[in-house]
Order: structure tokens, then C-alpha cells, then sequence
């Protein structure tokens, strides 16, 4: 999560100009004037327009946050930009928006730079969306299959190439495996599900490469956001990528070996292990980054997930920019939105604790 250098007003970016693409705007009736909506959702009063930008994962979720606060506001206009963790992230420090969405957190660098952009204060890192990555193939004749993290790693890095390997085969006893060439999908631009998922390939199965936000190694397919990936891999046979779970659509999703057993990728599952990781050390309080358990071996715990976080400032120069964020967060964060989220997304709600936590630190945006 980043800031950067002065607070300067700047004009948006050009790919922010695409952004009325992703506004959803729900009118209020007369019925709803004065209290709360369907929704859940509390009427502010408030008009204006506010942008952000960041993880395409989101975008689901930014969605069902959009219609239900908007419902209760229909004076705002909230736009969001899903180009990725790494150009929401950089569009925050420039201030070329208002908040980002993140599959990760910000890095010490970022840090500082989020701090200049920020008068001098510390950003909110609150998570706003967690999600099992699901582990999607597309192999004719195969609808199930089991693998371990070793095996992952192996498809991923090019060294398992065919679907009849002896290491796939050995986790799926009696599955008519053919010799069909593998196809690795991965994503080609900056992306927090790229991190998230190296790090799980790092942690648990011995991948060789530093985690990164850009895939590090050469070969296999790239593609565009998370919708790329899923619209690549649902187009071949033999493919295998990774992508968050609520967008898998219809595409077959492996089990992955934990412990001694094999866990599919549920909310239920990936909220366990958020549940269970550390914080970030060295973090000020407004802040809830987490480092996953990525080697977990507790019974249904799904660690290959993404906690995705919203990154905005404590205080903002203009008023009505601050009130808007934190009206929108506030709700984004709430038990109502997060309901939202999982019934559009299918990403896990937050905890109840979680969720308190991350309101009182929206509550200081001023």
C-alpha cells in the first residue's frame, strides 16, 4: 500500500476516464428517504463523486458495495477502476484517486511514499474482501482433481508438463489422466492474486522464485485481470491457471492437499486461516495487514487466499472528498456490506471482531 510525494491536485488518470464503465448508480425511492435501505446501507446526506482503483478481484465486490450504498445515496457517484492491485496502489500515491483496492499490502517503500501522499500520516490498510484463489483447470474428460502444493509449483514452474505425470497422477488414484500437454495461464500485468499466489507457491511448495506481483518466470500463457485469465483457460483444453474463486464461473477448481486432506476453495475455508494469521510487526494502528499462514496444516483451512485491502488517507485536504471516503469505506467494511459482497462475490464476510476493528479505523477519516 503506497503514498507518495505533496499532495498536489492532479487531473485522473487516462484509464480512470473508463472508470464511469464500472459506476453503478441506484436511485432512492421516496419510501426509502430518511433511514436505512434494504441494503443496510445508511442515508448520508451527502452528494459527489469519488474514484478509486486497484484489484480486479474487487470488482465483483465494488459492485454490490456500489448499488447498496448508493441506494441509500443517490446524490454520490462512486467510480472504481479494477487495472490491478500494483496501478491502484500507484494511482493512490499520486493522487490520482481517492482509495485503492489491494491483494496486498503495502511494502515499506510504498509505505513512505503513501505517508508523503498523506500529509505526513500513516495510511488505513482495512481488509475489505477476502477470497479463496482457486487453482482452475479445463481438461477434457477431468472434472475433479487433487493436488498438492509440491505439484502445483511443478505445473507452474514448467517442469510437470503433461497431465498424465506421475505427480498428478499420484493424488488421483482412478482418474483417467490423459497425455495432454499442460498449459500454465498466468496473469501478465501487476497483480495482488500473482502475489498472493507465488507466496503460497514460495511458502508451500518450494517454488524457486522471490514472490512477486509480476509473474517472475518465462513460458506458459499471460493474460489480462482475472477476467483474462478465466476467459483463457476456460477457452483451452489442458489449461491450468489461478484466479479468485467468486469468478472461477463455471470452471472446475482443484482441491489442494492440507495436512492430509484436500480442501476445495470456500469463503468458509479462506476465512479460517485470515482468522488465524500474525499482523504485519512493525505497523501503526490503523493498519491490519496480516501475513498468511501460507503452510498451514490445520483440518479445512484453504491457504491459497487473498486478503484484499482498502488503502485511503486519515485526513484529506478537501472536506467533502473525506466525508465521501469514509462514508463508502464505512459501509464497504460493515457487516451489511460484507454480507453484500459474499452474496454478489462469494468472498468470505469478516469476522465480526475484524469488522469492529476496521470501522473504528474508517471512524477517524476526517
Amino acid at each position: 500500500m503506497r503514498i507518495t510525494s505533496q499532495r498536489s491536485p492532479r487531473a485522473l488518470v487516462p484509464g480512470l476516464a473508463a472508470v464511469a464503465l464500472s459506476v453503478v448508480l441506484v436511485g432512492c425511492s421516496a419510501g426509502n428517504e430518511g433511514g436505512s435501505t434494504d441494503s443496510g446501507a445508511e442515508e448520508t446526506g451527502l452528494s459527489g463523486t469519488i474514484a478509486g482503483a486497484g484489484a480486479s478481484s474487487q470488482e465483483a465486490a465494488q459492485g454490490a458495495w456500489q448499488s447498496g450504498f448508493l441506494d441509500a445515496n443517490p446524490d454520490v457517484t462512486v467510480n472504481y477502476d479494477p487495472i490491478g492491485s500494483s496501478g491502484g496502489r500507484e494511482q493512490f500515491i499520486d493522487g490520482g484517486v481517492a482509495f485503492a483496492g489491494s491483494d496486498a499490502y503495502m511494502d515499506d517503500e510504498e509505505l513512505t511514499a503513501a505517508t508523503e501522499r498523506c500529509s505526513g500520516e500513516d495510511p488505513i490498510e482495512v481488509p475489505a474482501y477476502v477470497s479463496p484463489i482457486a487453482v482452475i483447470f479445463n481438461l477434457e474428460g477431468v472434472d475433479e482433481l487433487q493436488l498438492d502444493p509440491e505439484t502445483i509449483t511443478g505445473i507452474f514452474e514448467g517442469d510437470i508438463t503433461t497431465w498424465d505425470d506421475p505427480a498428478i497422477a499420484a493424488t488421483n488414484d482412478g482418474v483417467d489422466l490423459p497425455d495432454t500437454a499442460i498449459t500454465p495461464v498466468h496473469r501478465g500485468d501487476d497483480s495482488g492474486t500473482t502475489e498472493n499466489f507465488t507466496e503460497y507457491l514460495a511458502a508451500a511448495g518450494g517454488w524457486s522464485e522471490e514472490p512477486s506481483d509480476v509473474w517472475p518466470i518465462q513460458g506458459g500463457e499471460a493474460a489480462t485481470g482475472t477476467s483474462g485469465v478465466v476467459e483463457a483457460v476456460g477457452g483451452g483444453d489442458g489449461t491450468i491457471g489461478y484466479a479468485d474463486a467468486s469468478q472461477a464461473g463455471d470452471l472446475s477448481a482443484a482441491t489442494v492437499q492440507v495436512g492430509d486432506e484436500f480442501v476445495a476453495p470456500s469463503p468458509e475455508a479462506a476465512a479460517e486461516i485470515i482468522n488465524a494469521s500474525p499482523r504485519v510487526e512493525g505497523r501503526e494502528a490503523n493498519s491490519m495487514a496480516v501475513d498468511i499462514d501460507r503452510e498451514t496444516e490445520e483440518a479445512g483451512v484453504y491457504p491459497v487466499v487473498l486478503a484484499s485491502y482498502m488503502i485511503a488517507c486519515p485526513t484529506y485536504e478537501d472536506a467533502d472528498e473525506a466525508a465521501l471516503v469514509k462514508a463508502y469505506l464505512s459501509y464497504v467494511v460493515s457487516p451489511e456490506g460484507q454480507e453484500a459482497a459474499a452474496e454478489t462475490a462469494g468472498s468470505a464476510p469478516l469476522s465480526d471482531d475484524v469488522s469492529s476493528e476496521a470501522t473504528e479505523i474508517v471512524d477517524q477519516i476526517s
